[in-house]
């Protein structure tokens, strides 16, 4: 289904892939699309039981920035479970592996704001806003980390 293998092994390892093409399977796609508002082709879903979703990619991305998207869901999964600490961790892996990519912002953002919830340490806050005048300082995810620091 995903021709990188490197995408194919995150999917493989951490996903249960479902694919609904919409011509081929045009009237499952119409139902499913339908209830999960795919508007657009690729919508790709990150979703925890029952049906709960927790993180949307549209459109079709470069292998590196689908990856950082896929990682990037799993960590609002896990912060979504109220897993504080794996949250943190999966934020800061998206900082470390993919930091060019437009997730990278948005990651170091939660991850800061997944160890305040973690600890209820403001502290985390604080580091998050200061590392923000350090790198992403022009994001709106800088902006909306600016009242911490």
């Amino acid at each position: 289904m995903y021709s990188q293998p490197a995408i194919a092994d995150v999917i493989e390892r951490h996903f249960i892939p479902v694919r609904l093409h919409v011509k081929e399977d045009a009237e499952q796609f119409k139902r499913v699309g339908g209830l999960l508002n795919a508007q657009w082709t690729p919508t790709t879903l990150i979703i925890d039981p029952p049906a709960t979703e927790r993180h949307r990619i549209e459109g079709f991305l470069p292998a590196q920035d689908f990856a950082s998207q896929l990682a990037l869901g799993l960590a609002k999964s896990a912060f979504a479970r109220g897993q504080y600490d794996e949250a943190a961790r999966a934020y800061d892996e998206v900082l470390a592996r993919y930091p060019e990519t437009d997730a990278a912002p948005e990651a170091q953002y939660w991850a800061g704001v997944s160890r305040y919830k973690g600890t209820g340490d403001a502290s985390a806050l604080a580091e998050t806003a200061r590392r923000f005048k350090e790198r992403f300082a022009d994001t709106s995810w800088a902006k909306k980390a600016s009242i911490w620091g």
